[in-house]
């Protein structure tokens, strides 16, 4: 069973969420859509390395809070509430030199206050990148 509040929503319909924004400066690309995760991709390249040539641990961080913050904002009735982040971790397990970084993000606890998210980023080659867990503030929107 879906957790999304449009339980028809696919990813066309996502496509244009992150026009213009940080995400889309980056190259996070929206990917997939399940039941209960939602998937991205970002490339490791001059926007996202840090000076050594490495994926950039914010980059990373990034990736993460889109993913988490997205699926929260598919949760709730956004006429109703808003989402903010609250809080993020990031555990940076493996650096990336070239290619794609993909994020998958999980609900740990859907609830009418928090929504916490556990976010795993993996390389090309399936290793696990970063293990990040992002904290979700739903607010009632001003009347």
């Amino acid at each position: 069973m879906a957790i999304w509040y449009n339980p028809a929503i696919t990813i066309q319909d996502l496509k244009l969420l992150g026009k213009d924004t940080m995400g889309d400066y980056i190259g996070i690309e929206l990917t997939e859509i399940g039941d209960n995760y939602l998937k991205a991709r970002m490339p490791v390249d001059d926007r996202t390395r840090q000076p050594y040539g490495l994926l950039h641990g914010g980059a990373s961080a990034a990736l993460a809070e889109t993913l988490g913050s997205v699926a929260s904002a598919l949760v709730i009735d956004q006429s109703q509430y808003d989402c903010v982040g609250l809080e993020i971790n990031a555990n940076h397990i493996r650096g990336v030199k070239e290619g794609h970084v993909f994020g998958t993000a999980i609900p740990l606890h859907i609830g009418r206050s928090t929504h916490v998210w556990d976010i795993k980023i993996y390389d090309d080659r399936e290793k696990l990148v970063c293990v990040s867990r992002l904290t979700v503030a739903i607010i009632r929107k001003q009347r």
